[in-house]
């Protein structure tokens, strides 16, 4: 998929904190920077994206390195020396019986992983979920009942209508409950503050770590050590965090091919 820079939904939250006479408006944005927080720090992999694509077939014969016998369609070949020590030739297009398949699978390729199909859409008429169509894990979309998919379409034409195929559908992973329990625990944090004359955000970090009065000393730990560590100081947001990123990787390995054609996606207006 396309470089992100923020998370492209609020994480879901069950908030064990008191957020009466807190505006909607005011609890919804902290939600979303709790959420965009924890996203960053979890390597960006965590959420669901709603996306609008026109894709390409992934076609037979298309780059084929390498001539072979004429009228057998079995796509491009790739040349590898077996344990033997002989030559022989891989097919790697997949329109050959390949793998478990004993016939041709037509397929496109999704950015991914696929979370789930809102709607396909080819010539302007919605395809039947499990009846025309399937996905395979993580992002084919496969084409059932015999059909295949169309090998080009009219990209001038808007989406849904005659001579185009779309394909509306969400990718990603759904916050489980850690997820939620992190989230929830770090928007509450955030509105501290919010009630009286305090900003929203402003008082959620002591900006003290040492306070002695009256014979009694306290000593608070600086919050900017849990920052630089990638850490928020939080227990139950810092446990989620060491759990699903002990890494702490800063997003999610991207393997890029100059072979593999990309979905077509409408970004203006």
């Amino acid at each position: 998929m396309p470089l992100q820079t923020t998370a492209c939904n609020p994480w879901p939250v069950d908030l064990c904190c008191d957020v009466a006479g807190v505006e909607a408006a005011t609890l919804e944005r902290w939600q979303r920077v709790a959420t965009q927080i924890l996203w960053r720090l979890s390597g960006r992999r965590i959420g669901v994206c709603d996306v609008t694509v026109r894709p390409c077939r992934r076609a037979c014969l298309d780059s084929g390195p390498i001539s072979f016998q004429a009228g057998v369609g079995t796509g491009p070949w790739v040349p590898y020396i077996g344990v033997d020590g002989a030559w022989r030739n891989a097919s790697v297009c997949g329109c050959a019986p390949s793998g478990c398949s004993c016939s041709e699978l037509c397929e496109v390729k999704l950015g991914g992983p696929v979370h789930s199909v809102v709607r396909v859409n080819v010539d302007g008429v919605d395809l039947v979920p499990g009846v025309e169509y399937r996905v395979d894990a993580p992002s084919l979309l496969v084409r059932l009942g015999g059909e295949c998919w169309p090998t080009c379409q009219e990209m001038a034409e808007p989406e849904f209508t005659a001579g185009t195929f779309t394909v509306v559908y969400r990718w990603g992973i759904e916050p489980d409950d850690s997820a939620i329990a992190a989230v929830s625990e770090l928007t509450c944090h955030l509105l501290k503050g919010c009630g009286g004359t305090g900003s929203c955000g402003c008082k959620a970090n002591r900006n003290v770590t040492r306070l002695q009065r009256q014979g009694v000393e306290m000593e608070m730990p600086d919050p900017t050590v849990f920052y630089s560590s990638g850490l928020t100081g939080l227990p139950l947001a810092d446990l989620f965090l060491t759990t699903v990123n002990p890494g702490r990787l800063s997003r999610p390995s991207r393997v890029y091919s100059v072979d593999y054609q990309r979905p077509r996606k409408a970004t203006w207006p």
